[in-house]
């Protein structure tokens, strides 16, 4: 099975206000409203959620924006996560049976719907038991609560580990990925290379990916604007250099910087979908042409970017 071509996605995690317990203000209602708007309007179809975003307030403001646009809830795509807790009286990470349910239906409730299209397990749980895990999954779906499974932040053998047990597909790893953190395409290259001792990617997790019809997403794919504009304390050599690189193609091929940076990630034939997580309407908009120059982005190109990126020579 072949993996549909690269799409972007939104990331919803600057929504709701502060990153603080309370209620979604109507300011907060507002700006979520324009970001939405924003990416609809560059083909945007998938937002992507995790209860603990703001709190929760990331999905109330959503469930507003919902509220607003009778019609909406049909043309898109929903997926939230959960399995992070950020109460300081419970464990981290909690992804039991009976957390996973209550969580999606807190879930629901914020976001106003009888459905999510996808369920991401936000990060691994030490104390995770996928036997624990399928019968949470199995009762969602059999509920007509959650579509489609996916995960976030695992590797390749926990992602099998998990599947072993669970008859719902995995359909999703959500990973960062960006020019920036590039230490993805470090543990291919670097195979049977000293340096490779020093990678924290996991080797194998795109290649499990691939071969098992997971789609990768990649979040904070933008790299929080270092390569696009956005001020930063202190650049590497490498970052200046990359930055550089970027804003000559983007003038070269009369585009944005954004859709380069993006366009690199999508050029990978791992068919990544880039997740944005800016809530600048008109930062959502420069991503626009990111998969055009995806399929016009040269190999020569692409590695001048990623050789950039790294500051040093491939071996």
């Amino acid at each position: 099975m072949t993996l549909p071509p690269s799409q972007l996605l939104y990331g919803c995690m600057g929504l709701g206000g502060e990153w603080s317990p309370g209620p979604v203000t109507a300011n907060a209602i507002d700006q979520a409203a324009a970001a939405v708007d924003a990416a609809l309007s560059i083909g945007v179809s998938v937002f992507d959620h995790a209860d603990i975003y703001r709190f929760g307030k990331a999905e109330r403001a959503f469930g507003e924006v919902l509220k607003r646009s009778p019609g909406l809830r049909e043309r898109i795509e929903i997926q939230t996560k959960c399995g992070i807790r950020l109460e300081p009286d419970h464990a981290p990470y909690d992804l039991d049976r009976a957390s996973i349910v209550t969580r999606v239906d807190d879930s629901l409730a914020r976001l106003g719907v009888d459905y999510v299209d996808t369920l991401l397990l936000h990060r691994p749980d030490p104390l995770l038991e996928p036997a624990e895990v399928a019968v949470a999954v199995a009762a969602l779906h059999a509920a007509g609560k959650i579509r489609r499974l996916g995960v976030s932040n695992m590797s390749g053998q926990q992602i099998a580990f998990l599947q072993r047990e669970i008859d719902l597909p995995i359909v999703v790893n959500q990973l960062e990925l960006s020019l920036l953190r590039h230490d993805w395409v470090d543990s291919t290259v670097l195979v049977n290379h000293p340096d490779a001792a020093a990678n924290t990617f996991v080797h194998g997790t795109l290649e499990y990916c691939g071969s098992n019809n997971v789609r990768l997403q990649a979040w904070g794919a933008l790299a929080q604007g270092r390569y696009s504009g956005a001020p930063v304390a202190a650049r590497t050599a490498a970052e200046v250099a990359a930055s550089a690189l970027v804003q000559q193609l983007a003038e070269a091929k009369n585009t944005t910087r954004e859709a380069i940076v993006l366009g690199w990630l999508m050029r990978h034939p791992a068919n990544i979908d880039p997740v944005l997580g800016s809530t600048d309407p008109h930062r959502i908009a420069a991503c626009a042409d990111a998969g055009n120059q995806a399929a016009i982005m040269t190999r020569d190109e692409w590695f001048a970017l990623y050789v950039a990126a790294r500051g040093r020579p491939l071996p």
